[in-house]
């Protein structure tokens, strides 16, 4: 019971204060009109000085400053000429408006008057009150402030929807024209026109010869799909070339294949396309693609007859196939080209060395020079010795103060005999170490013969030993290609697939749609600003 006071007094005294600034805001606002009508020199009229009196009058009410700002705004939304607040509440009450309709006036105080705090407030205005004439007190025309305003908010409302639903109207009339039509011409192509494409699926992969030697990063690589690496991608890079193209084509009739008038026109080879023409048609229904992580190559082939696909497919295994042995024939020829003419240069120089060595020993007519001239070196040795023990004998002999004359005959003819064979001897050992043809430098010559021929051995049995390693290399680089999967014809379509076909038409049209849209918001904002 003691709160409703306080809350009373609390309000008297706000609202006090605010009629206190008003009054003090219009006194300086009267005071500056006044000086700045003197300093003009200017005389007020009977109505100026009528005008500033109501004026003083409305300032003497003790209205707030909420009332005097509600004043001006409807002033303003009546278009009357107010110089101020309290001219507008002038003006107002003038035109018959009542500008504190809206205001609640139960607690508002008049200032400078003296209220007990318990008596509660009064429904009744504090404001002069007007008695309308008679015959014009009617219902009056004018909208509530509030009420005109929702009603402005709402007609704004009514307009925003109005643009919201005609937006969206033109924008589903866009997208039923630029998307869902074409999403339904070409879902009504692929589900009545398009003819039926049989695949035949196959898959296949290159393989090594398992090393059984050898070392270093080609044993290591050996066993992994990184071996024949390069060989799957030149089969791959074949079998996409107008050259397989041609050839199929040769073989099993792939461009009249495509020709025949039953084929709807967009998959159709026309009568007199070109090789290119051909080629667009034979990428889009030959596609290979190669795992290098498995090492397979797989193939789809897609055609109007299951039939005619699968022998498309196996035709291509068939190339890809020569072609790899064509590469593997090609690697062994490089790898033992080299071997075979270094074994075969080898083995002519031996046989030439062997038959120099033959034609020395043929000339000669010696076959053991070396053994000759050490026959006769042991022979002259030996005729030495004889010689001197006979001289020593004669000496011997001749000592004697009556020496035998038969014994030293004999003696000395035995020395004879040995020069003479000694001599001998000495002459074949000279014919042997001297001129082109002796011993000497026949033996000179057949040694060197025999050590260029000892060479050549040694050469010819390394490119021998060279030529069985790269043999066994090149054998190790032999590659085979095996069919995993081999063509089959399949009895139903897989192309085209309807559903698949017609929603991924239906993306790349929103998508088209989007792109478009996008870049004309950005032109038109771009142009506007």
């Amino acid at each position: 019971m003691t709160t409703k006071p306080k809350a009373r007094k609390f309000r008297i005294r706000r609202t006090t204060g605010t009629t206190g600034a008003a009054q003090r805001v219009g006194a300086e606002e009267t005071q500056q009109q006044a000086v700045a009508g003197g300093m003009a020199g200017d005389v007020a009229s009977a109505r100026e000085g009528a005008v500033d009196a109501e004026i003083n009058a409305i300032r003497r009410e003790g209205l707030t400053g909420r009332q005097l700002r509600m004043a001006r705004r409807l002033a303003q939304k009546h278009n009357l000429p107010a110089t101020s607040d309290f001219d507008a509440v002038r003006l107002l009450r003038k035109a018959g408006i009542d500008p504190f309709q809206r205001t609640n006036m139960l607690e508002l105080v008049v200032p400078g008057k003296d209220r007990d705090k318990d008596e509660a407030p009064s429904d009744k205005v504090q404001l002069p009150q007007t008695v309308p004439a008679e015959g014009v007190n009617l219902p009056s025309t004018e909208m509530n402030p509030l009420q005109a305003r929702m009603r402005e908010i709402g007609e704004i409302q009514k307009d925003i929807a109005r643009r919201r639903r005609r937006k969206m109207a033109l924008l589903f009339t866009r997208l039923a024209f630029f998307v869902l039509l074409p999403t339904l011409i070409v879902g009504w192509y692929f589900a009545n026109v398009a003819t039926p494409m049989y695949s035949s699926k196959s898959e296949f992969l290159i393989l090594k010869a398992d090393n059984a030697g050898g070392g270093g990063l080609g044993s290591l690589l050996s066993g992994t799909q990184f071996a024949t690496n390069q060989d799957s991608i030149a089969v791959q890079s074949y079998l996409q070339s107008k050259d397989a193209m041609l050839r199929l084509d040769r073989d099993v009739g792939f461009m009249a294949h495509f020709q025949q008038p039953w084929i709807d026109p967009i998959q159709r080879l026309a009568p007199d396309a070109t090789i290119e023409d051909a080629y667009k048609i034979y990428k889009k229904n030959v596609k290979i693609g190669y795992d290098p992580t498995e090492g397979v190559i797989r193939m789809e082939v897609t055609a109007a007859d299951p039939e005619v696909a699968a022998e498309f497919s196996r035709k291509l295994i068939s190339y890809a196939e020569e072609r790899v042995n064509v590469l593997s024939e090609k690697k062994r020829d490089d790898q033992m080209k080299d071997a075979l003419e270094a074994f075969e240069k080898a083995e002519a120089e031996r046989r030439k060395a062997q038959q120099a060595l033959v034609e020395l020993q043929q000339k000669g007519a010696i076959l053991d020079p070396e053994g000759v001239i050490a026959s006769l070196r042991s022979q002259i040795n030996n005729i030495e010795v004889q010689l001197q023990d006979k001289q020593l004998q004669l000496a011997a002999l001749q000592d004697n103060a009556r020496p035998n004359k038969a014994k030293v005959e004999g003696v000395k003819g035995d020395i004879r005999r040995l020069e003479a064979l000694l001599r001998q001897l000495n002459a074949k050992m000279i014919n042997a170490s001297k001129g082109e043809n002796s011993l000497a430098e026949l033996s000179v010559r057949i040694q060197m013969a025999q050590a260029d021929l000892a060479t050549r051995d040694m050469m010819l049995q390394s490119a021998l030993q060279q030529l069985e390693q790269t043999r066994a290399e090149a054998n190790r680089q032999v590659r085979y290609l095996t069919t995993s999967v081999n063509p089959v014809a399949s009895q139903s379509p897989s192309y085209p697939r309807v559903f698949e076909d017609t929603l991924l038409a239906f993306l790349i049209f929103s998508g088209i749609y989007l792109m478009v849209s996008l870049t004309a918001s950005i032109l038109r904002e771009q142009i506007s600003s």
